[in-house]
């Protein structure tokens, strides 16, 4: 049986961040995913107590790592809108608060990043993590 902790490589996307200034939206480093047949994009968001807030994020791919276009939701497990903070989420609930959201990319392009894109200036921290999996190579270094 395999084990998971030797067969995936985690890479940080977006360093923990805030997201303070409107529309601008913060993108991430580019992952270079050969070697690895699968990709998890994990999306981590503090505490957001600011009205009507929303961050969204946006997948991108490329042949180079200049050229990044978004990715087509077919090349996508589940969505990009699934893993945003809408402005519709109760606060009081603490739904969208602390919490970790997730996308897959099952798209033929080598390589990957996210964007993320708030809607108010008010502070909202978040991060973006990419994970590897289904490795050529085992075991994948830590």
């Amino acid at each position: 049986m395999r084990d998971l902790h030797h067969n995936i490589k985690a890479i940080r996307c977006i360093s923990p961040v805030s997201l303070g200034t409107t529309g601008v939206g913060k993108t991430g480093k580019v992952i270079d995913r050969q070697g690895f047949d699968s990709v998890e994009f994990v999306f981590d968001y503090g505490a957001i107590t600011a009205t009507n807030a929303t961050v969204t994020p946006t997948i991108l791919e490329g042949d180079t790592t200049g050229a990044m276009t978004s990715v087509a939701d077919a090349n996508l497990l589940g969505l990009e809108a699934n893993a945003a903070i809408g402005a519709t989420t109760p606060r009081a609930s603490g739904v969208s608060m602390n919490v970790t959201r997730r996308v897959g990319y099952i798209g033929p392009k080598r390589y990957v990043t996210a964007k993320l894109v708030a809607t108010t200036s008010a502070a909202i921290v978040a991060a973006a993590t990419v994970i590897l999996g289904a490795a050529h190579d085992h075991p994948v270094a830590t």
